[in-house]
């Protein structure tokens, strides 16, 4: 399968990331989605947030069977030329029978592309964890929940929410936080699946995320003070030597154990095999 991953990010958040000798986060969505198709997909990159001329030459848009938009630190709303680039390509992308798959930020650009609309979070900042995330019986009954567990926890970190989906939204999933945790719909001849939360990044990647974020996380009281804070960033960071069904910290299994958190993904790699 042929499989586009648009980079959410600017060159200086991703440029964040390779200095402290993290992933970025279209390595960390390229990583997991070859890990989970066993390493058979073919996989290109574009970066419309960091190019004007983000399609290679000789690429078509034709090509792919699939797409996936990754995360980003910007925010929808501010309507600068990277984002504008963005949500005209989620534009014709919708002109093509192809499914896609956002997350977070992918979430944002493709409801706004479709004529949604999104805001800031009045509840504010959701981050590292997503908790308690229920599936409604629409989410019980969707393919991208296929054997998943009806409530679950999910790595996160967004400001933002939807505020207004698109004609004919489905919403799949829902928390305290968010009642737009997970959708679905069709736009022209696309199929999009989107979620709010991260099921492509996994425990260390995410404490390299708490290390790079730490004032934040505490300023925002995420965590209660530097003790829970190192605790659970160390858990995260040694994660093959915990005892996930003994820690003190409330971590459930479905968090951490890779086959459970990235179900959404194999789920979505699953339909399109099945239709190809």
């Amino acid at each position: 399968m042929n499989i586009l991953i648009v980079d959410g990010n600017e060159k200086e958040a991703s440029d964040r990331y390779v200095n402290l000798g993290m992933a970025t986060q279209y390595e960390v969505y390229s990583n997991i989605l070859q890990k989970l198709a066993n390493n058979n997909l073919n996989i290109s990159i574009i970066h419309p947030a960091v190019l004007n001329n983000y399609i290679p030459q000789g690429l078509s848009i034709d090509d792919f069977d699939g797409v996936a938009w990754t995360g980003s630190l910007l925010n929808i709303y501010d309507e600068t030329p990277s984002i504008i680039r963005q949500i005209e390509f989620a534009k014709k992308l919708f002109e093509k029978k192809i499914k896609i798959f956002g997350s977070c930020w992918g979430l944002h650009v493709l409801i706004t592309a479709a004529g949604g609309k999104v805001r800031k979070n009045p509840k504010g900042l959701e981050a590292v964890v997503a908790k308690n995330i229920n599936l409604n019986e629409e989410g019980k009954a969707h393919p991208m929940y296929f054997e998943k567990n009806e409530n679950f926890d999910s790595f996160c970190w967004h400001y933002d929410e939807a505020e207004l989906l698109p004609e004919n939204t489905t919403i799949l999933a829902s928390n305290y936080k968010s009642k737009v945790q997970a959708i679905s719909f069709k736009k022209d001849r696309s199929i999009i699946w989107a979620v709010q939360y991260h099921p492509e990044f996994d425990p260390i990647w995410m404490s390299g995320l708490m290390n790079q974020r730490e004032k934040v996380l505490l300023e925002k009281g995420i965590y209660k003070n530097q003790n829970e804070f190192n605790s659970y960033k160390n858990f995260f960071a040694n994660i093959e030597s915990q005892n996930v069904k003994k820690n003190h910290l409330n971590i459930t299994e479905n968090l951490i154990n890779e086959k459970m958190h990235t179900k959404e993904l194999s789920n979505w790699l699953n339909s399109i095999k099945n239709e190809n």
